[in-house]
């Protein structure tokens, strides 16, 4: 027998320590970099790899980001820019002449230091670059549960509109306002302070900056704003609202907006796109921006844009009877009618030719005139008048008028009149063929379209349809009280001031009469004296509010040449009436639906481009008392309020 194995000896747990003499620790990092990189030697090559590619990834990302973002920003310190940005000289200006061979010398358009009255305005606003960020956005939400206080301290929620769908139209917001506006102090019949024409002009620069903010948030480089769903809508693609408010900006002290929508049309405006564009509004709008925005600041940037895209209009002209088509493509220079006539509308081919005609005078290319001027002179020699009233359409084929028999001042009409007396005054008062044709229907409008309302006897014009008298008048007519006034101003008949006077009151009455303070786009006057009925009517489909500056442009003429403060208070009462019923919270201003309805004025998510282009200039200029702040003797403006100068004898 074997003997028992012996006992197995006991476990002992034991800890190693390496001891290495030669050295101590001493909280070095080098124990750490071997172990990483060790570890990173343990990684396969593809793990390496990875690594190093997602690495390149984020660091290119974040390259790209910065570019983008400092792209966005307007460039603080322009050495070499602001040596074009200097004015040029706004005196009155030669007639055409031939521009000699170097493009950028232009006769008569020598720099000069910038006139004194160009430099008002409060310091630039800070605005954020056009992103959208958490803090916009969260900003935003304050904004919708702001409270507004008025001028007497009472506090009212302000009412926004609601999300709509990204179509152009005008149908209401598919969720209702946060809360009605408060009424303004005239509708409680409350009289406050009067302002003064500074406090007056700094507000029209505030309601300037808030609709610039929406625009430049929500909307920029496009067509125009839609405020409440805090987007865009477009119509050409080139940026309409930002070429519109270029002069009002620089004629507002806006130095900073200016340079920075400068920056835009000299990187992103571009002309060669298919794309159709409306001959007049295109022309009003961008032509007659870009050329404005030349003589203010004398940056022939803007010409050479103006140069190209006047270039690009003239295939409208190719027609049988040289009238042109009402619209063409800018990048094909395919021309045509409307889709559903062959007819161009009389306004629309007679109210270009103050931009065309000063393009040929700045470039010496003579074609801009020429084509426009035909027009004219065929408008001219046409039968189918009635004494110097003229029909709504023509036709591009034959020539001749249509739709013989309707006779208005409003759309389709209207700036046909304006035209004539206004290419007169931009030509040095020399043809008297274009003041014949406007005296002439200046008696024709008194003859047949003018009648005084009941029961207050306000004076309007109405429409002339085959013989019958139509009670209807367009906010659109509103025009015509700053062109008699303007007419009479340069000579014309001492009653044409009278006639412009009385047409004056009737268009602010056509705002005061509405609960909103504001006017309707179209409206019927009461002809038989009946009780408890009031001078203006308005039906359903005809109470909506675009933000039209017509009633206000005719109040600048008005003051500018009488000096009755009344008509700067009139025009400071639709101001206060547009921040109360007009204004969203969030940026911008919004077309309404109903100017009848101040506890829900239906905000139509649509901000025009004409509110800053036209609206709030020329409520900036009536709050103006000085003459010579674009002197109604050295410019003239266009229909989309641009002012262009006044060419002296060749």
């Amino acid at each position: 027998m074997y003997p028992p194995p012996p006992p197995p000896a006991p476990q002992r747990d034991f800890i190693s320590v390496t001891l290495i003499p030669s050295r101590g620790y001493d909280g070095s990092k080098g124990w750490r970099r071997r172990s990483c990189w060790r570890k990173w030697k343990q990684l396969s090559r593809f793990q390496r790899n990875a690594i190093l590619f997602l690495l390149a990834f984020l660091m290119l990302c974040g390259l790209l980001t910065y570019v983008s973002t400092s792209d966005q920003w307007p460039a603080e310190n322009r050495s070499a820019e602001g040596q074009r940005m200097r004015p040029a000289n706004p005196p009155v200006l030669p007639a055409p002449q031939k521009a000699d061979a170097h493009p950028e010398t232009f006769p008569g358009l020598s720099p000069q230091k910038l006139p004194r009255h160009f430099r008002r305005g409060p310091p630039n606003l800070q605005i954020r670059a056009p992103d959208r960020t958490f803090k916009d956005r969260g900003q935003d939400e304050a904004e919708r549960r702001a409270e507004v206080v008025d001028e007497k301290g009472q506090r009212t929620i302000s009412w926004r509109g609601a999300v709509m769908e990204p179509e152009q139209g005008s149908e209401l917001p598919s969720r209702k306002a946060e809360g009605p506006p408060r009424p303004s102090p005239q509708a409680l019949g409350i009289q406050n302070p009067p302002a003064s024409p500074k406090e007056r002009q700094k507000a029209v620069i505030d309601a300037f900056r808030h609709a610039w903010a929406g625009y430049r948030k929500f909307a920029w480089g496009h067509d125009e704003l839609r405020p409440v769903s805090r987007s865009f809508s477009e119509w050409f693609g080139l940026g309409l609202t930002l070429i519109d408010a270029l002069d009002t900006m620089w004629i507002l002290g806006l130095k900073k907006e200016f340079e920075e929508a400068r920056k835009w049309v000299s990187k992103k405006l571009e002309f060669q796109k298919n794309v159709d564009v409306n001959l007049f509004e295109s022309t009003i709008r961008i032509l007659g921006g870009l050329l404005s925005a030349f003589h203010l600041s004398g940056d022939v940037l803007f010409l050479q844009k103006a140069e190209d895209f006047g270039n690009r209009l003239m295939p409208a002209f190719q027609t049988p009877s040289k009238i042109p088509y009402s619209d063409v493509n800018i990048g094909t220079g395919a021309a045509h009618p409307p889709r559903w006539t062959s007819d161009s509308t009389v306004a629309e081919v007679t109210s270009i030719q103050l931009e065309f005609r000063e393009l040929s005078r700045l470039t010496g290319v003579k074609k801009f005139q020429e084509a426009a001027e035909e027009v004219t002179r065929h408008i001219h020699s046409l039968s189918g008048k009635k004494d110097g009233l003229v029909p709504m359409f023509i036709n591009t084929h034959s020539g001749l008028f249509t739709h013989l028999g309707v006779f208005t001042l409003g759309a389709r009409a209207d700036s046909y009149y304006e035209y004539l007396l206004k290419q007169w005054i931009q030509g040095g008062k020399k043809e008297p063929q274009l003041l014949e044709d406007y005296l002439e229907a200046v008696e024709g409008i008194k003859r047949h379209l003018l009648r005084r309302s009941e029961p207050t006897k306000l004076t309007f014009v109405g429409e002339l349809t085959h013989g019958r008298f139509s009670a209807k008048m367009d906010h659109l007519v509103c025009f015509l009280p700053g062109t008699l006034a303007l007419g009479a101003h340069h000579g014309l008949p001492a009653d044409h001031m009278e006639l412009a006077r009385a047409l004056m009151d009737t268009c602010y009455q056509m705002n005061r009469q509405m609960e909103t303070g504001l006017s309707p786009e179209i409206v019927h006057f009461n002809l038989s004296p009946q009780p408890a009925r009031k001078d203006v009517l308005v039906k359903a489909a005809d109470r909506h509010n675009l933000l039209r500056p017509e009633t206000v442009e005719s109040l600048f003429y008005l003051y500018r040449f009488t000096g009755d403060r009344k008509y700067q208070d009139w025009g400071w009462d639709i101001l206060q009436s547009f921040n109360t019923y007009t204004r969203i919270p969030s940026g911008g201003y919004s077309s309404i639906s109903n100017v009848q309805d101040p506890s829900n004025p239906q905000p139509r998510d649509k901000m025009e481009s004409f509110f800053l282009g036209e609206t709030l200039k020329y409520l900036y200029l009536l709050f103006s008392d000085d003459p010579n702040l674009l002197s109604l003797d050295t410019y003239v403006f266009n229909t989309e309020a641009h002012p262009l100068p006044i060419w002296a004898p060749a």
